[in-house]
């Protein structure tokens, strides 16, 4: 436990992240989601804050666990192997669960107190307490079941993503559908919202009860875990053309034998795409918009609107996850192909191949549910500016990778492409983006999207030139990054970007 413990605080990273997660979701985004709230039929305004710390916490304590999990199945079997009792390991992760949910809760609690104080302190602090402790248990099962860190993170965020957009603090909260969810009662009771549809047990029962049965899913798995499996036994250049040929294969076969991450491609945008349209309420929304040349103001049903803007969150987000762990999953090998003779050009291009590939299966996927919904004006310009915001993320997501590593680039991959088109860039949360969404990288795709999305003619060209801008930055950052050499950090176990 104080391996790991100390492991994770000698990360300045990961503190980060417990400072800036919990700033995101409870100082930052909790009006903006207060506003969502609203238009989504839900309760709005102190409710939706003081369910922000408890969707940090949960966030932060599932990531967490997933990684520890899965980092640690083999060193576990070979310290069973080495004699150490299967007790006292089982009992080591499991406090080093505790200690995380405590952590990541008093992180969250004290950017809640912050913002906006704390009204009822039992009710807050439990529920808080029982967000992290669920989402423990789903970080667990995750990283003892999925190997593969880009399917493990990418199915926690989804079931998070379903829980808190869908869940009753953001919408109805005596929808039949939601009541399955993992926090749908805890964030009942915390946020005072009385359901009447919890039976003799009352709000407060089944949050207890999904609580205590998440902390026994999460001793079961952890048990499982130290149990000493067989092993699998271990699976078995030329010119330029043949080295781009065959990294651009290897990539390729790398993805195809993957089957989770296939059905959570298809999975995410049907869930960003088709129940968010079935959630808004039928309502009608005014938007200042470019037809023409002229500035007009043109009134929309916002269903429509908002089936329209949640494929680039679906794009942006899944793209920024698949350039950050293709390119941390390739590093090591890259560079010993290199040192082996293999071009550096070729294998450069092959990589990056793959990114466009990735973002050319996301794109298509979230636009074929989009158009089972949604009726763009000018599809052409559409379809480009989804294309162009996937590629720019991918390339966000290759950055960040580089510059942060696995664990902490997972979190800000999901929060620059939540704070940059799920809230600055939403036309859904006011009708034009907020002077600082003009500097993120989605403000000239997204500024096409709704042009062509929305009205018959093409009339931002300058922001097809900011979006272009970016995207050619991107990849001269990309080129950097990825020419410099990997270093083995003397004692972490772990590879970093050095310097040349």
């Amino acid at each position: 436990m104080t391996r790991f413990l100390a492991d994770y605080a000698r990360n300045p990273v990961n503190l980060l992240m417990l400072v800036l997660v919990p700033t995101v979701f409870v100082i930052v985004s909790a009006g903006s989601l207060a506003e969502a709230a609203k238009l989504l039929g839900g309760p709005g305004g102190p409710a939706v804050a003081t369910a922000t710390a408890g969707w940090a916490a949960g966030f932060l304590a599932g990531l967490a666990m997933y990684f520890q999990m899965a980092s640690a199945r083999s060193a576990d079997r070979r310290l069973v192997l080495a004699g150490l009792t299967a007790t006292r390991l089982v009992a080591a992760r499991l406090v080093t669960g505790l200690a995380l949910a405590l952590l990541v809760t008093a992180v969250s609690l004290i950017a809640l107190a912050a913002r906006s104080g704390i009204d009822t302190p039992l009710r807050v602090v439990g529920g808080t307490a029982m967000f992290a402790l669920i989402y423990l248990a789903l970080g667990a099962v995750v990283g003892t079941h999925v190997r593969t860190p880009v399917n493990g993170t990418v199915l926690i965020l989804f079931i998070w993503i379903l829980d808190v957009f869908f869940g009753p603090a953001l919408g109805a909260a005596d929808r039949v559908s939601t009541r399955w969810l993992p926090s749908h009662f805890v964030t009942l009771w915390m946020v005072d919202l009385p359901s009447r549809h919890g039976g003799r047990l009352g709000d407060l029962g089944w949050a207890l009860a999904w609580t205590a049965g998440a902390v026994l899913v999460c001793w079961v798995v952890v048990v499982r875990s130290a149990r000493i499996a067989r092993r699998r036994p271990p699976r078995q250049a030329g010119s330029a053309r043949a080295q781009l040929s065959g990294g651009l294969r290897m990539g390729i076969r790398d993805y195809g034998r993957n089957p989770v991450l296939w059905a959570l491609l298809i999975a995410v945008p049907v869930v960003f795409v088709l129940l968010a349209t079935a959630a808004t309420p039928d309502a009608q929304t005014t938007l200042p918009l470019i037809e023409k040349g002229r500035a007009v103001l043109l009134t929309f049903r916002l269903p429509d609107v908002h089936a329209g803007t949640m494929t680039p969150i679906a794009v942006g987000s899944l793209s920024a996850l698949a350039g950050l762990f293709i390119a941390l999953d390739a590093r090591a090998g890259d560079q010993r192909l290199i040192l082996s003779g293999y071009g550096r050009g070729s294998l450069l291009t092959a990589r990056m191949l793959v990114i466009a590939l990735a973002v050319l299966l996301v794109s298509v996927v979230s636009l074929s549910v989009t158009a089972a919904v949604f009726n763009a004006q000018q599809w052409t310009v559409y379809i480009g500016a989804t294309l162009l915001l996937g590629a720019t993320y991918g390339l966000v997501g290759v950055a960040i990778g580089f510059l942060l590593g696995r664990v902490a680039g997972v979190f800000v991959a999901f929060l620059v492409p939540f704070l940059d088109l799920g809230i600055g860039q939403s036309p859904m949360l006011r009708s034009e983006p907020p002077r600082r969404a003009e500097f993120m990288p989605g403000y000239g795709a997204s500024r096409m999207l709704l042009d062509g999305g929305l009205t018959r003619t093409f009339d931002r060209f300058g922001s097809l030139l900011i979006a272009l801008a970016w995207l050619g930055g991107l990849t001269l950052i990309t080129i950097w990054l990825w020419r410099r050499p990997i270093v083995l950090e003397p004692g972490r176990g772990h590879l970093a970007v050095g310097a040349r």
